[in-house]
């Protein structure tokens, strides 16, 4: 129970300041009466004004304040005026329509329309080159209570930039202590320490400096690993100007002939230590990150290999425009899509859930039309199958370029984007989590269907003994066109889910897809499910871990991995040719 209250009590605490933010208002009237200080003779006075006014809190300070900063405001019968806009007539006289400071509505003439001023007689409002810097830098400080989270965290992570803001300290200190949101909290600290950094000399204050240099390898700050490393550069050229400086050797081994030595060493060491923290963090996060970006892309390509591992086994097929396939899954979705009239600025998440069915039922027709046109003459002769095919597909894409061109967009749902932080700087996407998901359903589904379904027993008599089947009763054509239906409407649905993360091309599946989906299957047993799981996964969390790896000063990258992990593959056939899970029974003489 009391565990309970003190989760509420934090709920509430919470809330409370959610809305404190939520429901802050600033008078109108006060808001004008600083914008009329810009206006004022006294430096000092105007600086004030932008102040007070960027810590008001209230958003229409920051278009107020950019406007100011390009020398928009003018003054006209004692009070200030917006004019963006400037017209001539036809004597080249220059006349400057005129707006509300804080509304940015027309002031309008009871004859003309908005009152239009020549411009000689406004007198204008000039801020000095200081005064236009702090204008700058004070837009952010307005973010900084504002009650939208990923605002003030923008404010918040603008502050703490290069040269950082030291009037937004006290600011900031408060949100450490108060802000609802953790994550805001940790930026606000991490600015903090940034901008006293930039403020604290290592000569004048060494002890607060490394203080401060420890803390910010203590939270790990990646903002700050560039600023740590510049001076840690500059630092080193002190080292390597002392006498006792053998190059080569690391700092942590040298001995100090003198106090000015033994103190520069000291600096350097806990400039390098904060730096390793980071550095080892985000190897980790990174590495984890790598690890997940694998599951989402071997998910894919479990997806993708299952239709072809299903009519492989069953067919003999090598079908070679099973990446199209996935092609046509993904343009099926780009058209719900558009039927949904679904756009960042207006969505309709509605389109996602109807394109995955539609995704499925339109590759499962093309592959029906592909099974009933080609395949189905070329049954246990893979060679002419893989190049009959590769036409399909090759005709496939060309049809997809000449309706759509070279590159569509696809707009994610609301519900795909961004994504949960789940340590400090591990963000595992919404996207991808979905696809990971989606592949399970499949697999389930899959697995159901083979198993527990009269097609399923059907599908695998036909598979262990064809000849046996027929003479049961069983319409294996019928059941070939069936499979080879449903294998192709899998990957239309990994088509689909690849739209949340990929870009969509007439030769996506032929260019990134096809090639790896056959080592899929071949790695993983041909006709073997839990094969194609194992074989998938590890792909593509292998292809995620080998591109980010650097030989010398050149990183592996996505072509060179490929490479790379065919070289392992092949070798791994070497030692076993039947692929993970070899298959068993009657399926092992197929």
């Amino acid at each position: 129970m009391l565990k309970l209250f003190r989760i509420i009590a934090f709920a509430t605490i919470q809330t409370i300041g959610v809305l404190s933010f939520c429901f802050a208002q600033v008078d109108d009237a006060f808001i004008r009466s600083e914008i009329r200080k810009f206006a004022d003779e006294d430096v000092t006075t105007r600086k004030a004004a932008i102040m007070t006014l960027a810590k008001s809190g209230d958003l229409r300070v920051e278009a107020i304040l950019e406007s100011y900063k390009l020398g928009e405001f003018y003054l006209w019968n004692g009070e200030v005026v917006l004019c963006k806009e400037t017209i001539e007539d036809e004597d080249f006289n220059e006349f400057c329509l005129l707006s509300d400071v804080l509304t940015t509505d027309p002031i309008l003439d009871t004859n003309r329309g908005q009152t239009q001023i020549p411009l000689e007689e406004l007198e204008e409002i000039s801020p000095s080159r200081a005064e236009r810097k702090l204008a700058n830098s004070a837009k952010f400080l307005v973010r900084l209570s504002a009650p939208d989270p990923e605002i003030r965290m923008s404010g918040v992570k603008k502050c703490g930039d290069p040269p950082g803001m030291i009037e937004a300290v006290s600011q900031l200190e408060e949100m450490v202590q108060n802000d609802p949101v953790k994550k805001i909290r940790y930026i606000a600290k991490e600015s903090l320490l940034l901008i006293r950094l930039s403020r604290t000399s290592l000569e004048q204050d060494p002890d607060a400096h490394l203080e401060i240099v420890r803390e910010l390898g203590e939270i790990k700050s990646l903002r700050g690993l560039p600023r740590l490393q510049e001076m840690f550069d500059k630092l080193m050229v002190r080292v390597e100007a002392l006498p006792d400086f053998e190059e080569g050797t690391d700092i942590e081994d040298l001995e100090p002939v003198d106090e000015e030595a033994l103190g520069i060493y000291k600096y350097a060491i806990a400039y390098k230590y904060a730096m390793n923290q980071i550095n080892s963090y985000q190897g980790l996060v990174g590495g984890v990150g790598n690890i997940f970006r694998g599951l989402s892309l071997g998910s894919v390509l479990i997806l993708m290999a299952l239709g072809l591992a299903i009519t492989f086994g069953l067919m003999g097929v090598i079908n070679m425009a099973h990446g199209e396939l996935m092609m046509i899954g993904a343009y099926a979705t780009f058209e719900m899509q558009r039927l949904f009239g679904h756009t960042p600025d207006n969505p309709s998440d509605w389109y996602y859930i109807a394109a995955l069915p539609a995704a499925f039922l339109a590759a499962a027709f093309v592959g029906y039309l592909i099974e009933v046109l080609v395949v189905r003459h070329l049954y246990r002769r893979p060679l002419e199958s893989l190049l009959a095919t590769w036409g399909v597909g090759l005709f496939l894409i060309q049809v997809v370029r000449i309706r759509y061109g070279d590159n569509i967009g696809v707009n994610a749902p609301t519900w795909a984007r961004g994504g949960l932080e789940v340590v400090q700087d591990l963000i595992v996407p919404y996207s991808r989590c979905f696809i990971i998901l989606l592949c399970g359903l499949c697999v389930l589904l899959i697995y159901y269907l083979m198993n527990h379904t009269k097609l399923g027993l059907r599908m695998r008599a036909t598979m262990q003994n064809r000849n046996m089947a027929n003479s049961m009763g069983v319409n294996t054509q019928r059941v070939d066109r069936y499979t080879f239906a449903f294998g192709s409407g899998i990957a239309g649905v990994a088509g689909c889910a690849w739209t949340l993360i990929g870009g969509v091309t007439p030769d996506m599946g032929q260019t990134n897809f096809i090639i790896d989906s056959f080592l899929v299957v071949v790695t993983g047993g041909v006709g073997e499910l839990i094969g194609v799981i194992w074989a998938g996964l590890g792909i593509g969390v292998l292809m995620k871990m080998i591109e980010p790896l650097g030989i010398g000063s050149m990183v592996v990258g996505a072509i060179w991995a490929k490479i790379l992990l065919l070289i392992i593959i092949v070798g791994f056939i070497q030692f076993k040719p039947a692929g993970l899970f070899a298959p068993k029974g009657r399926l092992s003489d197929v």
